[in-house]
């Protein structure tokens, strides 16, 4: 599980370096192009009105943001979340089982969760940060040298490997079911979609499928790994 975990990592270091190669070289590309076909006035005119659009979508962003962490709020304040969470124990139970009952990870783990099933990603963020701090305090519980503060020697920090808790919440993130694309469908409308939230069905289904692989995979890997 933490090779897996190892190579997630990898792989998703790799796809970013990447990325930016394809991105900076396509950019490039363009500008030469554009200086040679003397076409350079139409390319400054497509980069401001660009930025504009983007400028435009980040405000629309921001309200729709502000709306759903806004109702986030009330939600919790109203008790929803608590039990909601309260709600998701047996399966947290199926996921971590050797999480002690009632442990401090649960709780941010169980924000996280929530927050992504609402496609809340940036209420997501914070709880899933906290809940990966929790996890690795209950490494230190549990005597993990790598974890421990006083193990460090000379300024130097151990090489922690990430413990089966760890990935796979990191897989479920990743998987990320979600019953209301707000990103999605607040694109769709800022571009002019007839239906933006005809991508409901699509998107559940879709993340539904990734999710059931996700946790048959991380299973499949903590049995394996304790038959060991």
């Amino acid at each position: 599980m933490e090779n897996s975990c190892r190579l997630l990592y990898f792989l998703h270091m790799e796809r970013i370096d990447m990325l930016n190669l394809i991105w900076g070289s396509m950019i490039l590309i363009g500008i030469i192009y554009a200086a040679i076909n003397g076409t350079m006035q139409q390319v400054n005119t497509a980069a401001i009105e660009s930025a504009r659009e983007a400028v435009t979508l980040c405000i629309t962003m921001l309200g729709v943001m502000g709306l759903w962490l806004g109702m986030m709020e009330v939600a919790r304040a109203a008790g929803i979340m608590d039990r909601l969470t309260k709600a998701l124990r047996p399966f947290l139970r199926f996921l971590f089982p050797h999480i002690p009952k009632g442990h401090r990870c649960l709780e941010p783990i169980s924000v996280n969760l929530i927050s992504n099933l609402l496609g809340l990603g940036w209420a997501a963020t914070p709880a899933g940060l906290s809940a990966m701090d929790e996890l690795a305090e209950l490494e230190r519980e549990r005597g993990n040298t790598a974890y421990i503060e006083e193990g460090k020697k000379e300024g130097k920090h151990p090489i922690r490997a990430a413990s089966n808790e760890m990935c796979t919440f990191l897989v479920l993130n990743i998987s990320s079911l979600q019953l209301i694309p707000v990103n999605v469908i607040a694109y769709r409308a800022q571009y002019g979609s007839v239906a933006p939230t005809a991508i409901l069905a699509p998107g559940l289904v879709a993340t539904m499928i990734s999710t059931v692989v996700a946790i048959l995979f991380c299973r499949c890997l903590c049995l394996r790994k304790g038959k060991k």
